[in-house]
């Protein structure tokens, strides 16, 4: 494992967005960007080292564009396998992945990602 490299984190987009009903489903789009905006802002709170943040949008949310401090990824199918392949893409870093979907946890563990629920990342 890289030791020098950013922890590479792999937000859920749409899984983290709607882990909280405040309407989200009104506008997508806006409420990935405010995820983004959140993300870029903050990071990972509780992490002290570097990070390299990828937010992975799909659906109605793609095309959100990247920004400082987090690339945005849109996804060209599914969201999960989009997801799966970063990790697979970077084995020889530490990888976390932000999301509470059980299936999605059970393929990046298996790949070695850590997980995390969207309580780490959410606004």
């Amino acid at each position: 494992m890289e030791d020098n490299a950013a922890l590479l984190v792999i937000v859920d987009g749409a899984n983290v967005v709607g882990s909280v009903p405040d309407g989200w489903w009104r506008d997508r789009r806006g409420a990935a960007e405010r995820l983004r905006d959140h993300l870029a802002a903050r990071g990972l709170p509780g992490h002290d080292g570097p990070v390299e943040v990828v937010l992975v949008v799909e659906g109605a949310a793609r095309g959100v564009a990247s920004v400082p401090g987090v690339r945005v990824e849109s996804a060209p199918g599914s969201g999960d396998d989009h997801m799966v392949g970063l990790v697979a893409r970077s084995p020889g870093r530490r990888r976390l992945v932000v999301t509470a979907d059980r299936e999605l946890r059970r393929r990046v563990t298996e790949l070695g990602a850590e997980v995390t629920g969207p309580r780490a990342v959410r606004p």
